[in-house]
């Protein structure tokens, strides 16, 4: 069994006492890092130079960080809400802040999205690496520890622990361990919040060296509230909802887009008439896949969140690949989705297996069963980029600045190219916002993620372009129609320049009125209905916060124009409260201005607030 420790610095002694002062630690991606453990290996190291550290992670979780004063009146006590219990990790302070010590280094192969654009010596550290191939890379480095956070159980007197949250890596990593190509020492860290998840992440004690377990290192689990779903985004969501086939796989990648695209598939099962409807003032005349799910789906996909749970309590999620609905590697989600999964009854969670990021991501081992099962899979992901001959750039810019990292999304379109039926979708917004919008379908970019010949399907709000199989003008032609139509002109006279595209070339007029007004018209019956809510699945907002969001992205996006923020403060001059504004007001401390400032803050939400109503 485990030596069981209550203070972290007792544990972090008996590992260098153990492994020597060379320490190479691995943190799981995410949720599962152990706080205590790893702020404790830092101090030491930080104590003791001659202590050689590497941390080798993705996903640092922050606490958020607002940029403005009205943000932060905001999210200010959001934060304290949901994040007041939460350990700052110490290593992450000490990159922002620039006082890393030489003799520790971190290296990471997935960001936060943009938290450490510019950052150097995070950007300087990154390795860039497919997921599945983040466990090899450790295991050449020589990897010696693995801390991570666990859930405990108690089996007829003795303790066993869940990886829940964190298989990815680690599972794949025991392995090599146990065939004799590793030798580390797993360190666990209980946190009674922490989901038990039955399957191959459920352990004996004696997987363990040691773990650390105590009332004072219990801490509140790391809740990103849900984010409300844009018109843009929820156009995405049901362009590609309407592409699934029932009875076929599904992968989902992370995001709002996410959650827009399991509610288009709820709406899809459960209210069809109001979907089919919703379809045809979204893309008039354009077929669609649009039928119930009889036969349902099964879901492989390395990040389990909300949406899914959404997914099985609608009926949509319920193919069983022996006795499993659902295979994921991690998960993350709002403190509502931990809750569901602590509560779930035994029969059904079981039907939810947390595996090895190797099984979710690839074919190989196992290949005939894993065959059998992702029959017609599609494998939905994000990009913030795309060129007009279908390349993706979805972890960088092109000075070589890294936004987040390749993740599993380079294996997914791999493998919707190598199973029969198979195919990937990549999700972007057709435009960025800013003083002066720009589009996200560029001519050509100099960084890719996803290669050109491996185009297959993209979406935006404005459409589904197929691409697989077709010639470069045919696939620039299919990218002009999901642009948006202000940059449509500039984008085919630069192709027809290259000498991609025929000069003779014009683009039909269905797809001349790609422009947002016309996205917001075609939802907004089915907005009012109540078939696409701001929060398909849950909120830890509250109901006046819920009506400020809205508004506040409004007044978010008049400030990047003078002339617009001009003219929502004359419009708040000559506007009174509306019913429930002062709530709204009172959330901001801004009832009873004191200052200059807060008075042109209170008439700039006040116009926002009477916008986001009309």
């Amino acid at each position: 069994m485990p030596t069981i420790f209550s203070d972290p610095d007792d544990i972090v002694e008996d590992i260098i006492r153990d492994v020597g002062t060379r320490l190479v630690v691995g943190l799981p991606l995410g949720l599962g890092k152990a706080n205590h453990i790893i702020n404790a290996l830092y101090r030491r190291a930080v104590a003791d130079r001659n202590i050689d550290l590497t941390f080798f992670s993705a996903l640092t979780l922050e606490k958020p960080r607002p940029s403005n004063e009205l943000e932060k009146r905001f999210i200010g006590p959001v934060i304290d809400r949901l994040f007041g219990g939460y350990p700052d990790l110490d290593y992450a302070n000490a990159i922002r802040k620039r006082e890393l010590p030489d003799n520790i280094r971190v290296n990471e192969f997935f960001f936060l999205a943009g938290k450490w654009l510019r950052v150097a010596d995070a950007q300087q550290h990154y390795i860039s690496a497919n997921y599945t191939h983040a466990a090899s890379y450790l295991l050449a480095r020589g990897l010696n520890v693995i801390t991570q956070l666990v859930s405990k159980r108690v089996v007829d007197g003795h303790a066993r622990y869940s990886l829940s949250c964190n298989t990815d890596t680690t599972l794949d990593l025991m392995r090599a361990r146990a065939e004799g190509r590793a030798s580390f020492k797993l360190v666990g860290q209980v946190n009674a919040e922490l989901p038990y998840m039955p399957g191959q992440g459920d352990l004996a004690g004696d997987e363990f060296h040691a773990v650390l377990e105590s009332p004072d290192v219990e801490f509140p689990l790391f809740a990103p509230p849900s984010e409300p779903v844009s018109d843009t985004k929820y156009a995405i969501g049901l362009h590609a909802a309407g592409l699934i086939r029932d009875g076929g796989s599904l992968q989902i990648g992370i995001g709002q887009i996410g959650d827009a695209l399991a509610q288009g598939l709820i709406a899809r099962h459960r209210d069809n008439a109001a979907f089919k409807a919703t379809m045809q003032r979204l893309a008039p005349g354009v077929a669609v896949r649009s039928e119930p799910f009889e036969r349902g789906l099964y879901g492989v996909s390395e990040m389990l969140f909300e949406a899914f749970l959404g997914l099985i309590e609608a009926g949509i999620l319920k193919r069983e690949v022996d006795g499993t609905i659902l295979q994921a590697a991690f998960f993350l989600g709002p403190k509502a989705f931990y809750q569901s999964l602590r509560d779930m009854a035994p029969e059904r969670l079981a039907k939810i297996q947390m595996t090895p990021v190797s099984f979710t991501n690839e074919l190989y081992g196992d290949e005939a069963a894993k065959r059998r099962a992702r029959v017609d899979a599609h494998f939905v992901n994000n990009t913030m980029m795309a060129t007009l001959m279908g390349a993706a750039i979805s972890d960088g810019l092109d000075d070589g600045q890294v936004i987040s990292g390749v993740g599993g999304q380079y294996n997914f379109v791999a493998q919707a190219f190598a199973l029969e039926g198979a195919r990937s979708i990549l999700t972007l917004e057709a435009t960025r916002p800013g003083k002066a919008p720009s589009s996200n379908i560029r001519w050509s970019y100099g960084h890719q993620t996803i290669p050109r010949h491996l185009r297959d399907m993209f979406v935006t709000e404005y459409g589904v372009a197929d691409l697989r199989g077709k010639s470069d003008a045919d696939t620039i032609a299919a990218m002009l129609e999901i642009t948006d139509s202000r940059f449509q002109p500039e984008l085919m006279r630069q192709a027809k320049d290259a000498g991609k595209l025929p000069r003779q070339f014009e683009l039909a007029s269905a797809h001349r009125d790609n422009t947002p007004e016309r996205i917001a018209k075609a939802l907004k019956p089915a907005r009012d209905a109540g078939l696409l809510p701001m929060f398909p699945f849950s909120s830890d907002f509250t109901d006046v916060e819920q009506r400020l969001i809205p508004a506040l992205q409004i007044l978010s996006a008049a400030v990047k124009t003078p002339s617009k923020l001009c003219g929502l403060f004359w419009e708040g001059l000559t506007s009174s409260p509306g019913a429930n504004d002062e709530a709204c007001l009172a959330r901001l401390k801004l009832e009873r201005p004191a200052t200059m400032q807060e008075r042109a803050y209170r008439l700039l939400v006040l116009a926002a607030l009477k916008r986001s109503r009309a």
